[in-house]
């Protein structure tokens, strides 16, 4: 295995520790405006992800750069092809970031309302505009000899991508409720409880269709592998969350992203983005990465700071490992109408 095989992998490991943690993230953020019934439900979903939705953010900063100086044609083509899709999620991530910073600043029904509003969109279209970007990538857009991308924004819509969108969607969905279900005690649990059953049958569909179709076009016995396991976690999380054992649901579920993610990149290898108008023309982790030097460059850099990294993350969900529900909010009175608690 050559150092551009190496950083193909990193790289996929980045992104899929970023959609293990964000998804969970993106899913209580969609979560806030079905399963809370009052704005302090609302804060107790929001405190769940408080101490660490910033430090999942950081996996994305990671990958794009790791993109950025391994594969910089690869990160060319893709940030200038997909500028619209990638521009939205951008901006829906800084005013995510805001809304939680900001909302409690101000007593005002309105303002929280408001960002509460925020949070809602802001993480449902990230959500969904992942898989639309992801299942482009593995399945191919129109890619020249120069290695520019020469489609349009529609050509990016095809159902395809529209239904990987909507399996990203449902399974961060699923991801987030279960966390919800780990993370909080009394009714909001039971009610996460049910949510997650509901959206891991949505995502079971979805996701059949899409790892099936993905399988058929481009997939091999590696990513077949990958889609088996896919399957079989994501029902153990079901089964999991009906048992009322949130702690395997959480790990089944994050199973099911790391292994539906996986054969993503293992169907795309050994290119990074293929070409629909010319095979000969696609971007491979041959042709579209830095130089040897580089590549060497960055693999001492990252086996220094990747442990450490890991560390302190993982000591962060440790401190706040502990379960939370609305008698912990501040001023919360049991005996207040829901729209006023």
């Amino acid at each position: 295995m050559q150092l551009h095989d190496v950083w193909f992998v990193l790289i996929a490991v980045l992104w899929i520790g970023y959609f293990f943690l964000e998804g969970f993230d993106f899913g209580i953020g969609i979560l806030t405006k079905p399963l809370a019934r009052n704005t302090t439900e609302r804060r107790v979903l929001i405190n769940t992800i408080g101490p660490v939705w910033d430090g999942n953010e950081v996996w994305l900063l990671t990958a794009g750069g790791a993109t950025f100086a391994a594969f910089p044609d690869w990160y060319a083509t893709l940030f200038s092809g997909f500028y619209i899709p990638l521009l939205v999620i951008l901006v829906c991530l800084i005013v995510r970031g805001v809304a939680f910073e900001y909302r409690a600043k101000r007593d005002g029904a309105r303002w929280q309302r408001n960002w509460e509003e925020a949070i809602f969109w802001t993480s449902l279209l990230p959500a969904f505009l992942w898989g639309v970007a992801f299942a482009n990538i593995v399945r191919g857009v129109d890619i020249d000899a120069q290695k520019n991308y020469v489609g349009t924004l529609g050509d990016l819509l095809n159902p395809y991508a529209l239904l990987g969108g909507l399996v990203t969607l449902a399974l961060f969905t699923f991801h987030g409720a279960v966390f919800a279900a780990l993370k909080t005690v009394g009714e909001i649990r039971e009610r996460a409880r049910r949510a997650a059953l509901q959206a891991g049958l949505a995502t079971a569909v979805l996701a059949a269709a899409f790892l099936i179709w993905t399988q058929a076009d481009s997939g091999n016995g590696r990513s077949l592998a990958a889609l088996v396991i896919a399957v079989l976690a994501l029902a153990g999380a079901l089964v999991a969350n009906q048992l009322g054992r949130e702690g395997w649901a959480f790990v089944l579920s994050g199973a099911t992203i790391v292994a539906a993610v996986a054969m993503l990149f293992l169907a795309l290898f050994p290119n990074v983005m293929p070409s629909t108008l010319n095979g000969g023309w696609s971007l491979t982790v041959s042709n579209a990465s830095s130089s040897p030097y580089t590549l060497k460059l960055m693999t001492i850099v990252a086996a220094v700071f990747t442990p450490l990294v890991l560390l302190y993350q993982g000591w962060t969900y440790w401190v706040f490992r502990k379960r939370i529900g609305v008698q912990h909010i501040p001023g919360h009175n049991p005996a207040a109408p829901l729209d006023q608690a």
